[in-house]
């Protein structure tokens, strides 16, 4: 079995800095797994790693779309293998820089997705219905006939709502997806690794991160994305911290609700990222105020990461 190294964990818990440490430690590279790292010149609202982290250890699936582009957790897993194999080829261990929950859940137990084709006069008119009715309308519609897909996502979803839709319409399918393994038995030989806090210090944190984001621009960002062509209501755009910012600029929210908002945003994807991480039995938990300073907490990272791979301790 090929061999990886996963870092996971809620926003804001300090992922970045931990994948980028255990690389150098280990000689080897980054895979992102992250749905809006994929983005060129989205960067502050991304919370991208700078080119100066970048400078020292290769990254993959970073800045490789166009903020108009789609990019899908069947995308992810597609690439994202292709780059485990070639790097476990050069006999290192890829680092896995978690983010977005189902990607990385759908990487390492393999699933397997519907593959229904798209419809895009369907696509139009459900568009269409939202518009004339709201999306709470077309929510309702999918609770009616695919009560678990409406149940997961938020009226609000609109791409995702219309894509469950859309497959329901087409093949009389979910958009569940099919899983090929057992939990116990990964796709990969993996040491996943999962950075917790304290929910309250983590909601600071978050609070902090948005307060930062705007300082160094985040406005800005968004609004030359907008200047360029790049349409708000492209998948890009959806990500937290832009499609408030997008509301800001065009004059429906003023910028303090807007970053009350994003806030507000954030704090709620972290405890979604939570929730899909209890699915995965087999991540090995780490609080970060169980160790006494940064130094002794990668020490433990590695002596775990050798011991699962049986590597020598330095």
């Amino acid at each position: 079995m090929e061999r990886m190294i996963a870092v996971i964990g809620p926003t804001a818990v300090g992922k970045t800095k931990v994948s980028i440490d255990l690389a150098k430690m280990l000689n080897t590279e980054i895979i992102s797994g992250d749905s809006m790292l994929v983005y060129k010149n989205m960067n502050i609202g991304t919370a991208k790693p700078s080119m100066s982290e970048r400078s020292n250890v290769f990254h993959h699936l970073i800045d490789i779309l166009e903020p108009s582009a789609d990019f899908s957790v069947v995308d992810f897993t597609e690439l994202a293998s292709q780059h485990i194999t070639k790097i476990n080829k050069k006999g290192k261990i890829p680092v896995l820089a978690g983010g977005t929950g189902l990607y990385i859940k759908a990487l390492l137990e393999g699933y397997q997705f519907n593959l229904t084709p798209s419809d895009e006069k369907l696509r139009a008119n459900l568009d269409n219905l939202a518009k004339e009715h709201g999306n709470q309308y077309l929510h309702d519609k999918l609770a009616e006939v695919v009560p678990t897909a409406a149940a997961r996502l938020h009226p609000n979803d609109l791409r995702r709502v219309i894509r469950a839709l859309e497959v329901y319409y087409l093949s009389g399918d979910t958009i569940s997806q099919n899983k090929l393994l057992d939990q116990q038995k990964l796709l990969y030989n993996a040491a996943v690794i999962g950075i917790t806090m304290d929910r309250q210090l983590l909601y600071h944190r978050i609070n902090q991160r948005v307060d930062i984001m705007i300082e160094q621009g985040l406005v800005n960002e968004v609004a030359l994305l907008l200047k360029s062509g790049i349409s708000p209501d492209c998948q890009g755009m959806q990500g937290i911290g832009y499609k408030e910012i997008v509301s800001h600029l065009q004059g429906e929210i003023d910028l303090s609700t807007a970053i009350e908002n994003i806030k507000q945003a954030t704090r709620n994807f972290a405890k979604r990222q939570l929730t899909w991480y209890r699915k995965m039995p087999y991540i090995t938990w780490f609080d970060v105020n169980d160790f006494s300073d940064y130094n002794t907490m990668m020490e433990t990272f590695y002596n775990f990461i050798a011991g699962k791979f049986n590597l020598e301790v330095e």
